[in-house]
């Protein structure tokens, strides 16, 4: 078969699918068109055409978010790689292992005002775990070598410890269009053996006696990946009775002993009380934590011991009071810890699930005393979603209000938490549902979607895509929290209220459209929403964005009400 001639594009691909690679995100060029050609004739590789390469990148992000596998992206020369900045930053920060690929000008003509001439190499480096600098032709006997090893580096710093993504940078001579025989010499896989998952007897024994010694440990679990050893892991642990499991609903995990809706059960908590709640020992897993609330209680309150769970080396102190670094896999230190570690006389569970049950009782309550606005809204459209669906939010108020309830009927739940900016995330649930067979709902704000309106732009949406846009005024989130609240720039320069015209954006780009705007269209139309099977859909959500804020606050006053 004949490909490109360029044998590094060549020796790429080979590379990338023997290292697993299934999947390919690219955008069309001139200078990555030998790139463009290699991928496409493979048979091992899928690949997928996005014009726009912000799109691309976060689909890609998506993609790879959804499947745990590395997923490539390929653009031209010049600006296009800036282009992909938020997305790989994004994948850096929720351990994403992109593959990122850039078609570049040869060295020679860097800085040279001929076009599309920027200094590419090393423009990611702040938001890779490494950077490579190759060329695509061969003509010293070691260059292939070179080549191989550096392909194969990238791909495994990619997947070690905490993943992330890599840059490779291909400079690629004129002509770009030449074309030869598919090359017949295979190329080298390097392949790593992982080292030990969990410290070693040392380390386990004084770290059991330092749990041991804490009559009150409190395991707070942020974003991650579905994982069953952790979610049983943690299950065996929440039946300890000195041991409370928050999870955040991004954190993948459910159990009947664990604490799913933070924020929930945290507000009705007495300022009084608070002593009685703080931890001894904290354990904390996964990413950024999206409750506020919480964050501010543990820097209050800080326990005697603070341990973070993680693979990767980097020393994490969001709540400053980090004692122990554990550069370790969750699940397999869970499950040695749990070898050693006894039930200890101790009140602490069943102090923070008796609080569960009042805070349920004062939600439930409170629920059926509002009226229409973005909480009701949530409160209908949760359970409504149907079982096996992977639910895709958008930052702000959105990923917020999801955590006040539990959908242990979704697949799992994702959202962009790792630098948490609202670009993308269209993009990203896009690229999520091009992956796996079951569907993908994703729900986001009114400013978010239109910030990504282009995500919708694909030609690989489907009928399992469903979009929930809170079409509640813009900024929502700004006049809810107390720094923007009182602000007189509040409508004009946070909120920026605008009414976005969703069923416009569902002509454009060919999605069923729906909308509802109070509670009886609600019940009428969420049922079809979300059986419609024949096209995407798109679901309009319209709230009136004042009452929002002020349901929200007297939310988390309603055990003083």
């Amino acid at each position: 078969m004949k490909t490109t001639d360029k044998q590094g594009c060549n020796a790429l691909v080979e590379i990338l699918a023997k290292q697993g690679v299934k999947r390919v995100v690219l955008s069309p060029g001139s200078r990555n068109a030998p790139l463009l050609m290699a991928f496409s004739r493979s048979s091992e590789i899928e690949s997928y055409v996005v014009v726009d390469e912000r799109t691309a990148a976060f689909m890609a992000l998506g993609m790879s978010q959804r499947s745990g596998e590395p997923v490539a992206l390929v653009c031209t020369s010049g600006t296009a790689l800036l282009n992909y900045a938020p997305a790989v930053a994004e994948a850096y920060y929720q351990h994403i292992p992109l593959i990122v690929i850039s078609g570049d000008r040869p060295i020679e003509w860097i800085d040279q005002d001929d076009g599309q001439t920027l200094r590419q190499y090393g423009a990611l480096s702040h938001f890779v775990k490494r950077s490579y600098d190759l060329r695509a032709e061969w003509t010293l006997p070691t260059d292939g070598w070179y080549f191989n090893r550096c392909v194969n580096d990238a791909l495994l710093t990619a997947l070690a410890g905490e993943a992330g993504p890599v840059h490779i940078n291909l400079s690629i001579t004129e002509p770009l269009t030449g074309e030869t025989e598919a090359p017949s010499r295979p190329e080298r896989v390097v392949m790593r053996v992982p080292s030990a998952s969990v410290p070693d007897e040392a380390a386990m024994a004084l770290l059991c006696d330092e749990f041991m010694s804490a009559r009150k440990v409190l395991v707070v679990a942020a974003f991650m990946p579905p994982s069953e050893a952790l979610n049983q892991a943690l299950s065996r642990l929440a039946a300890l009775p000195q041991v409370v499991v928050l999870t955040e609903s991004l954190a993948n995990v459910h159990d009947e002993r664990f604490i799913p809706t933070i924020d929930r059960v945290y507000s009705v908590i007495d300022k009084s009380e608070w002593p009685d709640f703080a931890p001894d020992l904290l354990i904390t897993l996964g990413g950024s934590l999206v409750s506020r609330m919480i964050k501010a209680f543990l820097r209050q309150h800080k326990p005697k011991a603070h341990w973070r769970i993680s693979p990767g080396d980097r020393v994490v102190d969001t709540l400053q009071a980090l004692t122990r670094h554990i550069e370790a896999a969750p699940a397999p230190f869970l499950d040695s810890l749990l070898r050693r570690v006894t039930p200890v006389d101790s009140s602490y569970s069943a102090l923070w699930h008796d609080k569960q049950r009042v805070a349920t009782r004062l939600h439930d309550d409170y629920m059926t005393r509002i009226g229409w606005c973005d909480l009701k809204a949530f409160s209908m459209i949760l359970p409504a979603i149907p079982a096996g669906a992977a639910l895709q939010l958008s930052n702000g108020t959105t990923v917020r209000y999801a955590q006040l309830f539990d959908t242990p009927q979704v697949s799992r739940n994702d959202c962009n938490r790792g630098v948490c900016g609202i670009d993308g995330s269209t993009s990203t649930a896009a690229g999520a549902a091009c992956v796996g067979d079951g569907p993908t709902v994703f729900i986001t704000g009114d400013m978010s979607f239109s910030y990504d309106a282009n995500g919708l732009s694909s030609a690989y949406l489907s009928p399992r895509f469903k979009v929930i846009v809170m079409c509640n005024g813009g900024g929502g989130i700004f006049r809810f929290i107390k720094p923007t609240a009182g602000l007189p720039e509040l409508e004009r320069c946070f909120e920026v209220h605008r009414d976005i015209p969703v069923e416009k954006y569902a002509d454009l780009f060919g999605l069923r459209y729906f909308a509802i705007d109070d509670e009886a269209s609600a019940a009428e139309v969420l049922p079809r929403f979300f059986a419609e099977s024949e096209r995407p859909a798109i679901l309009a959500v319209h709230t009136p964005h004042i009452y929002n804020a002020e349901v929200l606050r007297g939310y988390f006053r309603r055990a003083r009400q």
